[in-house]
């Protein structure tokens, strides 16, 4: 079987790299068309006492970090349309399966990070992917940081999905 359009999902982090390493040798191997997606999860609305907050500017810093990590993940990697790029709040599991259904993907690619118990298989994330999934579901194994690159601060966007 051959695949026509990949779907690669991405938290924008480095470690999503060797998911997209994998799913561009996958297209190029068949011809396929690759596309990306990041997905924002919203935040809830928070209440401090009886006073609501107002998170809509969290939620826009948000996207825009998101945004712009998208942009340096496509410059990394050179063919990948910006056309092909998507960037959507939601939950990860019901916008991957719509972004597959509405543009007739035939292969999702996520991250594993194998960790223990149910998740040895899949993270929570990815497993939620492969349930009810459209389309065939690929889980490319990601290495387990090394204590030096668990020490490392890193610049996480608050409320992003790894994958």
């Amino acid at each position: 079987m051959s695949y026509q359009h990949i779907l690669v999902a991405v938290d924008l982090t480095e470690e999503c790299d060797p998911v997209v390493k994998r799913a561009r040798a996958l297209a190029e191997g068949t011809g396929a068309r690759l596309s990306l997606v990041h997905i924002v999860e919203p935040m809830a609305m928070a209440f401090g006492g009886d006073v609501p907050m107002d998170l809509s500017q969290l939620q826009q810093q948000q996207f825009d970090q998101a945004k712009e990590r998208l942009e340096k993940l496509l410059a990394k990697f050179p063919g990948l349309s910006r056309d092909d790029a998507h960037l959507t709040y939601g939950q990860p599991r019901q916008e991957i399966h719509t972004l597959a259904k509405d543009n007739g993907i035939d292969l999702i690619v996520v991250g594993s990070h194998g960790r223990h118990g149910l998740k040895l298989l899949l993270g929570s994330t990815s497993n939620d992917v492969l349930h009810g999934a459209p389309c065939d579901v690929l889980a490319v194994r990601l290495k387990e940081a090394s204590a030096a690159e668990k020490a490392k601060p890193q610049d996480d966007i608050p409320g992003s999905t790894a994958f």
